[in-house]
Order: C-alpha cells, then sequence, then structure tokens
C-alpha cells in the first residue's frame, strides 16, 4: 500500500507537534521538555506501558498487537535533541531559545514516530511488541549508547531495531539506504605539542612549537594518503591550532591541535589510531619537541545487517514505489549514535527525503512538513508487514 491514508489525515496535526518542539530545542540530554511531551503523548495514545529516564531522558514505549502469537518485539527510534546553532529561518515557529535550534530535523524525526505511535496504538493491526524508542543526545553525547548502557534492549526483549533520518537534497517521499556500514565511526584527537618558548628574534635558542605543530598537521596527512588502503575510507582532519601565545614576538612553548578521524572499517579505525600517534611523537622527537595526545573514540561505524536492510527497502517501496527507493546509496562519513543499538541488534537505518531544503547543521534549515506522511507510513507499515496479523 502506498501513504497510509490515517497518516495523510494526520499530518496538520503531527506538524503542529513538530513546530512547537522545533520552537522549544534542547541539547544533549536536557531534553526535559520534549522528554515530557512525549511521554504525554505516549499516555495520551494508550500505549500499553511506558518507561521514562532510560538513558538519561530518554522515552520508551511499548505497543502491543492484537495478537502476539509471534513473539516478536521490534524496536523503532527516533532522536529528539537539537543543536547550539543560532537561528536563521525567520519562521513563525522560530527557535525561542537563541543559540539552539533543531539544525538536524531531530523534531521532525520525533514526530513522525509520535504520529506512527498515535496510529499503532488506535489500530494495533499486527501480531506481535512495538517499541517505540525516543532518544536524547544524538549530537555528541552518545544517547542511544546509554540507553543500550541501561539495559534496554534485554529490558523490552527488542530483537531488531530500526532507525531513520531525514535528508535535504532527496525528493519528498523517497527514501534511500544501503547494506553494511553506512555512516563513519567518528573519533576525536586532541595532540598538546610541547617544546621551548622564547623571543621570536631569537629562534635558535627555542624549540618553535608552531613549526612543529604545523609539521605535525602536514605529516598527519599521509595517514590517509600512504597508511590506509586506498579503497577503504579514511579522514583525518585537524580543525583547530592553537598557540599559547598569540604575540608578535614569542615563540610559545605550547601548541594545541584537535581533530577528528572518521572511518568505516574496524581494521582503519585502529590503524589510524596507531599511526597517528607514531606520527605525532616521532615528528616532534625530531625537532626536540614532546607530545601529549588524547585520542578519543566517539561513535562506531553504523551497519546495516543485510537481511533487516532489504526488508526495510521492502517497505519503502510498499509505501513510495519501488522506483523511489534507493538501495546502493553512498556511505556517509558523518556519525550515527544509532550504531550503538546496531551493534546490539540487527536492524537498519533508513534516509527520508527532506526535499530542496538546506543542509541539515546549516542555520537556515527546517524540516519539511510535506515529508512526514511518508515517515510516519514507513514505521507503521514495517511494524505491519514484520508482525501481520494471521
Amino acid at each position: 500500500m502506498p501513504i497510509t491514508p490515517r497518516l495523510q489525515e494526520l499530518q496538520p496535526e503531527i506538524a503542529s507537534w513538530r513546530q512547537d518542539i522545533h520552537q522549544n530545542p534542547e541539547i544533549l540530554f536536557d531534553t526535559h521538555r520534549t522528554s515530557g511531551l512525549v511521554a504525554d503523548k505516549l499516555k495520551e495514545f494508550g500505549c500499553d506501558s511506558i518507561k521514562t529516564g532510560i538513558g538519561r531522558t530518554g522515552v520508551v514505549g511499548v505497543i502491543k498487537g492484537r495478537q502476539n502469537t509471534s513473539g516478536k518485539v521490534i524496536g523503532i527510534r527516533a532522536d529528539m535533541d537539537a543543536l547550539p546553532i543560532f537561528e536563521d529561518t525567520g519562521l513563525s515557529y522560530a527557535s525561542s531559545t537563541p543559540g539552539k535550534m533543531h539544525a538536524c530535523g531531530h523534531d521532525g524525526h520525533t514526530s513522525m514516530l509520535l504520529g506512527a505511535t498515535k496510529y499503532l496504538a488506535e489500530t494495533r493491526n499486527f501480531d506481535g511488541t512495538a517499541v517505540v524508542i525516543y532518544q536524547p543526545a544524538e549530537e555528541g553525547g552518545g544517547g542511544g549508547g546509554e540507553m543500550c548502557a541501561d539495559g534496554m534492549m534485554d529490558e523490552f526483549g527488542i530483537q531488531e531495531v530500526y532507525g531513520m533520518h531525514n535528508m535535504p537534497g532527496i525528493p519528498i517521499g523517497q527514501f534511500a539506504i544501503r547494506e553494511g556500514s553506512f555512516f563513519a565511526a567518528t573519533d576525536e584527537f586532541t595532540i598538546d605539542v610541547t617544546g621551548l618558548g622564547g623571543h621570536a628574534a631569537k629562534p635558535h635558542e627555542s624549540i618553535d612549537t608552531t613549526v612543529v605543530a604545523a609539521q605535525i598537521v602536514i605529516a598527519l596527512q599521509t595517514v590517509a594518503s600512504r597508511n590506509s588502503d586506498p579503497l577503504k575510507a579514511l579522514v583525518v582532519s585537524v580543525t583547530s591550532f592553537r598557540t599559547e601565545s598569540e604575540a608578535y614576538n614569542v615563540i610559545p612553548e605550547r601548541v594545541q591541535l584537535r581533530g577528528t578521524v572518521r572511518t568505516m572499517d574496524k581494521d582503519i579505525r585502529e590503524l589510524a589510531e596507531k599511526r597517528i600517534k607514531e606520527v605525532c611523537q616521532h615528528t616532534a622527537a625530531a625537532y626536540g619537541a614532546t607530545t601529549a595526545i588524547n585520542y578519543h573514540k566517539g561513535y562506531p561505524v553504523m551497519v546495516n545487517a543485510p537481511a533487516q536492510t532489504a526488508f526495510a527497502a521492502e517497505v519503502a517501496a510498499q509505501v513510495a514505489g519501488a522506483e523511489n527507493v534507493t538501495t546502493d546509496t553512498p556511505a556517509i562519513m558523518g556519525g550515527e549514535d544509532f550504531a550503538f543499538m546496531l551493534e546490539e541488534r540487527p536492524g537498519a537505518y533508513i534516509l527520508v527525503g527532506n526535499g530542496d531544503t538546506a543542509m541539515v547543521h546549516h542555520p537556515k534549515y527546517d524540516f519539511n512538513d510535506n515529508a512526514i506522511p511518508a515517515g510516519s507510513s514507513f514505521w507503521v507499515q514495517l511494524i505491519e508487514k514484520a508482525m501481520p496479523l494471521a
């Protein structure tokens, strides 16, 4: 079946929830208002059970189908948090909090899942249990990992789990997905370079950390170009270069570098960490300086399981038509903490079109409310197709 008619009817109501959430953005785990709104809606919809406070401020609802002979339990997840960005959309429902903005569409993700939750709780046209997961802190806080660490998968008996993200540039009503590695592992490093400070007019009496750090920045480019298999994706980006002094006539004693590493493969991820540490240590030593490296492993690679990817693509084709579903969309070097959930259970992550809008994380971005019927229908039809009534 195409778009679920009831969800097309509910689109204005779902859009009103979305615009309310958009106007009241919350960062990381500080999603108290949003989590409260979600919990209230789940109670209003008649979910069989609701748990708050999982993963700090996450909310989980359980909806039992008309039958439960299949014994299946499927989780469907949306993220709730906003970004520390000053909004520049001029919308009537623009952020009411300067410096906070729903610039990645999590307001839309939450609302599309709320729409699906309402429909599933009304109809219960499935044989099994649907678990709706509302997650905080996707934008750098690892809320997905926190919910898993709190035992969510075992507590609710989740067997498979699915996620969705909007994507500007993909037309409204279309979907995109790929099997295997989809979003990158996202690691971060801080490199403190220490030399010997001095007067800029007497560089021979110092160990110039600016020169050393500059050489390290250049040398780190070889980790991807000369150490890694060119057929395997690796990005090493130094994004911050801070000298201890900004005076014109001082050679600073310390410089700090910061950056990010993105990989699609566990072995390449390990290689990158090893080589970055070696390059920094030996480059600094060649100039008589030292380095201290803090290497933080963030989100893992997000890997779509083969069977669940194929199934999600079938559902998307059912909603949008096979011609509107791309099943080999390119991998994305951005990170996504749904990866933590996919490490615990097989599942898949799919993109839904947001149309011709500003890109996510841009101050002019806005989730397109016209995407709601397709997104909510995908969730409903996934549950009904995965756990059909006899």
